[in-house]
């Protein structure tokens, strides 16, 4: 930084997974390995080891790192934009963990590890919440007393924000239009949308923790909650069983026996019914929120897919797009089927709304954000 060169790059997919996959790429290496790694711990151990290699790796000392960048899912009301790690912040991070189970636990690994492997680097962490500040209080507000947003913090947060941020300002370069009104869908593991006016995000489909709105790998989406008490109540299951089939048990997983869309796709391809309802309703989910959001901004300029669904998966961004007509909305196939890693338009010439593949950035967004600190702080 500040010029963005790559000095490596990867990542690991399905942690927790006999067969998870690491990738590892520098100018010198391209590694992929399959192996068992059971945590993010472990992960991140591997990944040390790999930055630290003398044949492959891209550093001679951990003193060579000035700053590690975090992605830390809930910040609450307490974050509004990046902040230096003390004790304090991971006290915070540590007590948003009943909101992010998921997620807030590996964060705060994340931290305490990199503080070990790393000891004379700042750590930083960057909010997926702090995008999301912007969320007039008619829509992030429940229908439930006062007192329980005033006293208790009980409110829709956002999440993936890093994410929704980096690839709404992408497409607001891309239109040439500033005073625009975007709607970006964040689909991977975890899926969320956001509708992003003039720059700001005003709605998001989740709210107090990551698990409703959207339907994705594991976790339900937006569920009556009648069905919880029901559960409770009726079936004999405790509070923490409901929990926890409600966000690893559930989703496409709970649908199809299976998380990974990738597999679900292919199930589907061969006649696997389950999978090929799966689907159904996943797009018929993300239609209803595109629906909605549209309201609520009157208009729409461009929709983004972005993530690793959202970026590969040309049967989903199919079946979402397919009889929006009446929204302007007009996919042509051949676009949609053509796979590059840059920002791409698939809709038609005659369609009003700009369909847009938008490769997301999380780690350049965080770099930049923490680079922009330590600037600020040298300053």
């Amino acid at each position: 930084m500040p010029s963005a060169q790559i000095s490596c790059e990867g990542m690991i997919d399905r942690i927790g997974s006999p067969e998870a996959i690491l990738t590892y790429k520098t100018q010198n290496a391209n590694i992929e390995e399959v192996c068992e790694i059971p945590n993010h711990k472990i992960g991140i151990q591997k990944i040390t080891r790999l930055l630290l290699d003398t044949e492959n790796g891209v550093l001679n000392n951990a003193a060579e790192i000035d700053a590690v960048g975090h992605r830390v899912v809930h910040g609450g009301n307490t974050f509004s934009e990046t902040t230096f790690i003390d004790s304090e912040v991971k006290d915070k991070i540590k007590g948003y963990t009943k909101l992010a189970p998921l997620h807030n636990p590996a964060n705060l690994q994340g931290i305490v590890l990199a503080e070990e492997i790393f000891p004379l680097a700042k750590q930083v962490a960057v909010f997926d919440t702090a995008f999301h500040q912007t969320i007039p209080v008619k829509a992030k507000k429940y229908a439930i007393p006062n007192a329980l947003l005033t006293e208790n913090d009980i409110q829709a947060y956002g999440f993936h924000g890093t994410s929704h941020k980096y690839v709404s300002e992408k497409a607001i370069a891309y239109l040439g239009k500033k005073n625009s009104k975007l709607i970006s869908v964040h689909l991977g593991n975890g899926c969320s949308m956001t509708a992003v006016q003039n720059g700001k995000s005003v709605d998001h489909s989740m709210g107090f923790a990551p698990s409703n709105g959207l339907i994705m790998g594991t976790r339900s989406g937006d569920i009556d909650h009648s069905i919880i008490f029901h559960l409770v109540n009726s079936l004999g299951y405790s509070l923490d069983e409901v929990n926890q089939l409600l966000i690893k048990k559930s989703g496409m997983f709970g649908l199809t026996g299976f998380s990974d869309l990738r597999d679900i796709q292919t199930a589907a391809k061969d006649g696997n019914r389950d999978c090929q309802l799966a689907l159904e309703m996943n797009a018929y989910r993300l239609k209803k929120y595109i629906g909605s959001y549209t309201a609520v901004m009157n208009g729409l300029d461009a929709l983004i897919f972005t993530a690793g669904i959202g970026e590969n998966s040309s049967i989903l961004r199919e079946l979402v797009c397919n009889d929006m007509d009446y929204l302007g909305i007009h996919l042509d196939d051949s676009k949609n089927n053509i796979k590059t890693d840059v920002l791409r338009e698939i809709n038609t010439d005659v369609s009003r709304v700009k369909i847009l593949v938008i490769p997301t950035n999380e780690e350049l967004e965080i770099a930049r954000q923490v680079f922009s600190l330590l600037a600020d702080k040298q300053n």
